[in-house]
C-alpha cells in the first residue's frame, strides 16, 4: 500500500471516529460577566449518567439552578440518547476564573475560562444611565452602636430586570430594615428613578471596618441595532465605592448598660395627680430614642414605692428610619394602686445613655409623680370616724330597723338559704375526698413545711408556680389545673392573664408580662362563673338504685 493511500485511509477512519468522541462537550453561555451576574454552564453528553458531581465548582462559584433535559436522536438507522445538564455559576468576586474539568461517565470535560468584570463605579452625575451610591450615618461609630446605611440605585433608562445587592462586612452584622422606597430625583438636569434600600449595621468589635460597595446588575432596552440583531436587551451594571468606618471601643467611663445614641427623650403622656385607695390610676410614659432599635432600649418603669403597687403593661413600639438612622418610639402604661389615703410621691424613670455625637455620658429622667390619694369607696380613712359611726348607728330605733330590713331583704335571704342548700348538696360527695386528701397532705412533711400562700401574697412575691397553685386553691381544686381555672373564670382579662401564665411557665411566653397581667387582672380578687342549678328530672330513673 502506497503512503498516499495509507494517509487517505487514516483520514477516513479518523472522520468516522470523530462523532463518537465529540458526544460529550461543555460550554459557557458567556465568556465574560459582571460581578454579581450568573453564567450558565452547559454539558451535553451521550453517556448513560443520571447526574454530575458539581463539587469541584463550589470552590470558586455559587452553584444553583440545576436542570436536566433528555432527548433522542436517530441517524443512519441508529438511535442515540442525549442528555443536557444546565447549571448556574455565580463567581464570588471579580477576576479571571477557570471552570474545572468535570467527570461525566467515563469521560472528562475540558476546562473553561470565565472573566468576571467589576461593576463600574460612577459618580452621581447626569452622564450615567445608572449609578449606585451608599450613605452611612456615622463614619466613627462605637461598638454595638446602630448605624444606618442607605443604598440608592439611580437609573434614567427603563429597566427590564435587575438585582441590587449589598454584601455584609466582616466584624459586623447587617440586616435590611423595612421595604424599599421608590421616588424620583433630578441630577444635572436629568431625571432619575431612585430605589432606596435601608440597612442596619451594628459593629461587633473596634478597629477598621470596610463596608463593601453595593452593586447592581440588570438589563435595559437596547437601541435599534440591538433589537434587530439581538433580543432587544442590553446589560447595565453599576456599583458604589466601599465605605471605611473607624469603630471606637466602649469608653471606660460609659454608663452601664451600654447605650450609644444620638438623642434620648422622656415624657409623661398621661400623669394623674389624684387617686383613690384600692383603685388603679394609669400613667403612660413615652421614650423617643434617636439611633437605636427597640430591642436595644432598657425597660421603662417607675421606682417601687412603699404603700403603692405598680403593674406595667407590655410596651407599644414604633420603629422608624429618620435622617438615615433608626428611631424608636416606645410607650408603656403603668397602673398605680395605692393602698392607703394620703400624699404619695413616686420617683420617675431614669435612663443613662452615651451621646455618640458629643462623646459624653448623659442621663434622661422625669420628675416624680405627686399623687393625692383619697379614701376608697369601701375604706374608712380615719379610725376615729369609724368609732363615731358605730355609736351613731347604735342609737337607731331597733324595732324600726329590724322591721325595715325584714320587709326589704327577706326575698334575698330566702334565695341565699336555697343557694347554700343546693351548694351543700353538690359539695357533700366531694368534701369527703377533699378532706381525705387534705389529711393525707397535712400528714406529709412536705405539706407541713411549704403551705400554699394566698393569691394576693403569691402575686406579690411573683413566683409563677406558686401563683398557679394559689389559683387552683381559690378555684376549689386540689391540684394545679390552669385549664380548669380558665373554664371557671368569668372575666376576659383574668382568662387572658391565666393564658399568659401558662405560656410563660412552658417557655412560650414572657414571664414579666404574664406577672404584670396577673397582678392587674386579679388586683380585686377572682371573678368566677355562677354555677348552673342542677336540673331535676320529672321522670323516674331508668335504672333505679337498689
Amino acid at each position: 500500500m502506497s503512503p498516499a493511500v495509507a494517509w487517505l485511509l487514516a483520514c477516513l477512519l479518523a472522520s468516522l471516529a470523530w462523532p463518537a468522541q465529540a458526544q460529550t462537550r461543555a460550554w459557557l453561555d458567556r465568556a465574560q460577566v459582571n460581578h454579581g451576574e450568573t453564567a450558565t454552564l452547559n454539558i451535553q453528553t451521550d453517556q448513560s449518567v443520571s447526574s454530575i458531581d458539581y463539587a469541584p465548582l463550589q470552590r470558586q462559584f455559587d452553584v444553583g439552578g440545576q436542570t436536566v433535559r433528555r432527548s433522542y436522536q436517530r441517524s443512519n438507522g441508529r438511535s442515540t440518547a442525549m442528555s443536557l445538564f444546565v447549571v448556574g455559576l455565580r463567581p464570588r468576586g471579580p477576576g479571571v476564573f477557570t471552570v474545572p474539568a468535570l467527570r461525566v461517565g467515563n469521560v472528562t470535560t475540558a476546562p473553561l475560562q470565565l472573566t468576571v468584570v467589576a461593576p463600574s463605579v460612577l459618580p452621581a452625575s447626569g452622564d450615567a444611565d445608572a449609578f449606585v451610591e451608599t450613605v452611612v450615618d456615622a463614619a466613627r461609630p462605637y461598638v454595638q452602636q446602630a448605624v444606618g446605611v442607605q443604598v440608592r440605585l439611580h437609573y434614567a433608562v427603563p429597566l427590564m430586570s435587575g438585582q441590587l445587592e449589598q454584601d455584609p462586612p466582616a466584624g459586623a452584622s447587617l440586616r435590611q430594615v423595612g421595604e424599599d422606597l421608590t421616588y424620583q430625583r433630578e441630577i444635572d438636569g436629568r431625571r432619575y428613578n431612585v430605589v432606596e434600600r435601608r440597612f442596619l449595621l451594628i459593629p461587633e468589635r473596634s478597629g477598621a471596618l470596610t463596608l463593601p460597595g453595593a452593586r447592581f446588575n440588570g438589563q435595559t432596552m437596547g437601541g435599534f441595532f440591538d433589537q434587530v440583531f439581538d433580543d432587544g436587551r442590553k446589560a447595565v451594571s453599576a456599583a458604589s465605592p466601599a465605605k471605611r468606618l473607624d469603630v471606637q471601643p466602649i469608653p471606660a467611663n460609659a454608663p452601664q448598660p451600654w447605650l450609644p445614641l444620638h438623642d434620648l427623650r422622656l415624657r409623661y403622656v398621661q400623669a394623674p395627680t389624684q387617686a383613690r385607695a384600692g383603685e388603679a390610676a394609669s400613667v403612660e410614659i413615652e421614650v423617643i430614642a434617636d439611633g437605636a432599635t427597640a430591642t436595644q432600649l432598657p425597660p421603662v418603669a417607675l421606682v417601687d414605692t412603699p404603700g403603692v403597687q405598680l403593674f406595667a403593661d407590655r410596651p407599644q413600639v414604633d420603629e422608624q428610619f429618620v435622617d438615615g438612622r433608626p428611631r424608636s418610639i416606645l410607650r408603656r402604661r403603668i397602673a398605680i394602686v395605692p393602698s392607703q389615703a394620703g400624699a404619695v410621691s413616686i420617683a420617675g424613670p431614669r435612663i443613662e445613655w452615651w451621646d455618640a455625637a458629643q462623646g459624653v455620658a448623659r442621663t434622661a429622667m422625669l420628675p416624680p409623680l405627686q399623687l393625692q390619694v383619697a379614701a376608697g369607696a369601701n375604706l374608712i380613712a380615719d379610725p376615729a370616724d369609724a368609732g363615731k359611726q358605730v355609736i351613731a348607728n347604735a342609737g337607731v330605733d331597733a324595732s324600726k330597723s329590724s322591721e325595715f330590713a325584714w320587709s326589704r331583704w327577706w326575698p334575698w335571704l330566702l334565695l341565699g338559704v336555697l343557694s347554700l342548700a343546693g351548694f351543700a348538696w353538690w359539695r357533700w360527695p366531694r368534701a369527703k375526698t377533699t378532706a381525705r386528701n387534705a389529711d393525707d397532705e397535712a400528714s406529709s412533711p412536705d405539706a407541713a413545711a411549704s403551705p400554699i400562700p394566698s393569691l394576693q401574697n403569691a402575686l406579690k412575691h411573683g413566683e409563677l408556680g406558686v401563683i398557679a397553685q394559689a389559683l387552683g386553691v381559690v378555684a376549689g381544686m386540689d391540684r394545679d389545673d390552669l385549664d380548669m381555672v380558665r373554664q371557671r373564670l368569668d372575666d376576659a382579662a383574668q382568662i387572658d392573664a391565666v393564658m399568659q401564665l401558662q405560656a410563660a411557665r412552658w417557655g412560650d411566653g414572657d414571664a414579666t408580662s404574664a406577672l404584670a397581667a396577673l397582678r392587674v387582672a386579679f388586683a380585686k380578687g377572682a371573678r368566677w362563673r355562677k354555677a348552673a342549678p342542677a336540673s331535676t328530672s320529672l321522670l323516674p330513673p331508668l335504672y333505679p338504685e337498689r
